[in-house]
């Protein structure tokens, strides 16, 4: 029989495994952010989001409407993405949570052009530590008032 080669693990530099290493976590301890340095350097998101907490909280896509169910901000981008993210800090409010526990971020835009405005206003509500992020333009949403939806994970401990 043919012997198995024997297979060493990789070794890494010191500066590779100090990028590799934890970098943050939320209040309660249970989410490591990482950028490999073999990924580029993100901006405005996290590459890897590492979760060892026993709840998860899922926030389904959150719209530009108030609580009584009116559109905020119609044809303003700037307006939507503000009424968004109070919705998205009101969902996790009520889950026990906060911005700094999300770990994974889903953004849909019907422009792109707005972008810009986009990570301003994400900024103002997203820890110094962002979570795993996808942005992606699409041709419709559930309404035809509407600019943008977000949806979003979290993480926390018991």
């Amino acid at each position: 029989m043919p012997r198995k080669a024997k297979t060493k693990p990789a070794k890494r530099s010191a500066a590779a495994a100090k990028s590799v290493a934890a970098k943050g976590s939320n209040s309660r301890g249970v989410i490591q952010r990482l950028n490999p340095p073999s990924l580029y350097k993100p901006s405005g998101y996290t590459h890897v989001v590492i979760s060892t907490g026993a709840r998860t909280i899922y926030v389904a896509g959150q719209v530009p409407n108030d609580k009584d169910a009116n559109i905020v901000g119609q044809g303003d981008f700037r307006a939507q993405a503000v009424q968004v993210f109070e919705n998205l800090k009101a969902a996790l409010a009520a889950a026990g949570a906060s911005f700094a526990d999300v770990v994974k971020i889903n953004t849909y835009v019907l422009d792109m052009s707005n972008i810009a405005t986009l990570r301003e206003v994400r900024t103002g509500y997203l820890s110094a530590e962002p979570p795993a992020s996808t942005l992606v333009q699409v041709g419709k949403l559930a309404h035809p008032d509407f600019l943008l939806e977000i949806e979003l994970i979290a993480v926390t401990a018991k």
